[in-house]
């Protein structure tokens, strides 16, 4: 999930680049989309990797 997000991150701020170099505000919303799909992924992942770990029986 981490890995995930990382590559959010990276392609939200390749678009963001992409975005001042072009002034086009279609690559601004573009980034804007990815960076929150990136911190949607990074809650998740941070919320389900706060499971108790499993009782040992034995």
């Amino acid at each position: 999930m981490l890995v995930l997000t990382l590559g959010a991150a990276a392609i939200g701020f390749g678009f963001l680049v992409l975005a001042l170099m072009t002034g086009s505000v279609v690559w601004a919303w573009a980034c804007i989309a990815v960076c929150i799909l990136g911190a949607i992924l990074l809650l998740v992942g941070a919320l389900t990797g706060r499971r108790p770990p499993p009782e040992l029986d034995g």
